[in-house]
């Protein structure tokens, strides 16, 4: 639950906040300035992890924006940072919008620049609530040194661009995809713990190696046309076929929010077929996901199928929980 002080922090977007738009025969771009100005930073200390001020909500390019100051950190994994995070608030089903952005916090007397300005492009993906930003974005002491220099204001601003592609969405993936949900002109079957797939050998072996062994190698069966996959379970191989079909991963399509346990099949599923920028995709959310219940397994899956990305992150989050208990520790003691 977010919580705010209007005596510590003052909500707002400039009402003369100015929006400009250009555009080429394709792309519209629609650039705006979000403010969030904080008054009193000291009476906003001790708010707790995960509460925030925001900023009114912004419309740019057509969508819903906000801005929230986290701080007190917007996860227990920010240490002893402040946060600060955009949020897409409205995402719309069947569009991907990108964005670029400058943001940067001058101290309210002096417009110096408390952190230097940090600048970035994001791609918010469809149906989900999407965020960006700095979860470690300035250390709470420098903030603390600031407000006893001054009067703890300061204020943070975001260029905000978001960059709208109007041409006619790709028609390859979709066509590929409806091919292989109607079953039309497919040569190969896949049996799945008794639900049935069929599919295309030869788009199948263009996009892995792994299936072009399976189906064209010198050990294959060229007439075979049923193949029993064991250890899968069917709703993944089909996130694996719509993959490979779409190049669009089922990460993206997803509405309610996919399980860790699911992403962790999935992960696996991918590097079995060598799938390498799926797995990726599921490595870096995966690595989103990490907390006390999830890092046994995760941390042995990084091991079993040599995720560097999701091993240091299993690190990192260990050492964090290690300086946790050693601090408690030596307070008790």
């Amino acid at each position: 639950m977010a919580k705010s002080s209007t005596s510590a922090a003052e909500e707002r977007v400039p009402e003369d906040s100015e929006i400009t738009t250009s555009r080429s025969i394709t792309v519209t771009e629609s650039t705006a300035t979000l403010s969030l100005e904080v008054t009193d930073y000291p009476k906003l200390k001790g708010m707790g992890v995960g509460q925030f001020i925001k900023s009114r909500v912004f419309k740019v390019g057509g969508n819903d924006w906000e801005m929230r100051f986290y701080p007190d950190g917007c996860n227990n994994e920010c240490d002893d940072n402040a946060s600060v995070l955009v949020y897409y608030l409205n995402a719309r089903k069947e569009e991907l919008v990108s964005t670029r952005w400058a943001l940067s916090m001058p101290e309210k007397k002096s417009q110096v620049d408390v952190v230097s300005p940090l600048v970035g492009k994001c791609v918010f993906t469809r149906r989900k609530l999407s965020n960006w930003g700095y979860p470690e974005f300035v250390k709470k002491a420098k903030l603390d040194s600031l407000s006893e220099l001054g009067d703890g204001c300061f204020t943070i601003l975001c260029v905000f661009t978001v960059i709208i592609d109007e041409s006619p969405a790709m028609e390859l993936p979709r066509d590929l995809e409806g091919m292989r949900r109607d079953g039309r002109e497919t040569d190969v079957t896949f049996r799945v713990d008794g639900q049935e797939f069929r599919a295309h050998r030869p788009l199948l072996a263009a996009r892995s190696a792994v299936f072009e062994a399976q189906l064209f190698g010198p050990m294959a069966d060229k007439d075979m046309q049923c193949v029993k996959v064991v250890d899968m379970e069917p709703a993944i191989f089909d996130m694996i076929l719509h993959y490979i079909y779409t190049d669009w991963s089922p990460i993206c399509d997803d509405e309610e929010g996919y399980s860790t346990a699911v992403m962790q099949h999935l992960l696996v599923a991918s590097d079995r077929y060598g799938l390498d920028r799926l797995k990726s995709m599921c490595e870096e959310e995966l690595c989103k996901r990490i907390n006390a219940e999830t890092i046994a397994t995760t941390s042995a899956l990084a091991d079993q199928h040599h995720c560097k990305l999701l091993k240091d992150a299993c690190e990192k989050f260990e050492s964090s929980q290690f300086t946790k208990v050693l601090s408690v520790t030596t307070a008790t003691d």
